[in-house]
């Protein structure tokens, strides 16, 4: 089973910067996207940023593409987040998310999940 972990979360003032990390180990090489989403209370979780695992492409929400940094290590095993300009409707428990297919959907059909990070912005 694929494992995947999650770090880097935290309390931030608008403004400010986090990046996010995840790990993704056993069975890696069956992924063929991992990403980025984020959930609120009340909300369904939402896709933000996601990557090819092959080819490197990338795919930002508008909501993020102007600020936010997807990118993968050369192992293409930890996947990174680089927030900058947190606002507070930034706040949200992100979730590292992959899938070992290809899909006509950036954000659809994730089987594997991590535990989630905790982020906070204040103003």
């Amino acid at each position: 089973q694929v494992k995947l972990v999650e770090s880097g979360g935290g309390s931030v003032q608008v403004g400010g910067s986090l990046t996010l990390s995840c790990v993704a180990s056993g069975g890696t090489d069956s992924l063929v996207y991992m990403a980025w989403f984020r959930q609120v209370v009340g909300k369904a979780r939402e896709g933000i940023a996601g990557i090819s695992r092959f080819n490197g492409r990338a795919k930002l929400d508008d909501s993020v593409k102007d600020r936010f940094t997807i990118s993968l290590d050369k192992s293409k095993t930890t996947m990174s987040l680089q927030m900058n300009n947190l606002q507070p409707e930034d706040s949200a428990m992100y979730y590292c998310g992959a899938r070992p297919r290809q899909g006509p959907r950036w954000f659809d059909d994730y089987d594997y999940w991590g535990q989630g990070t905790q982020v906070t912005v204040s103003s």
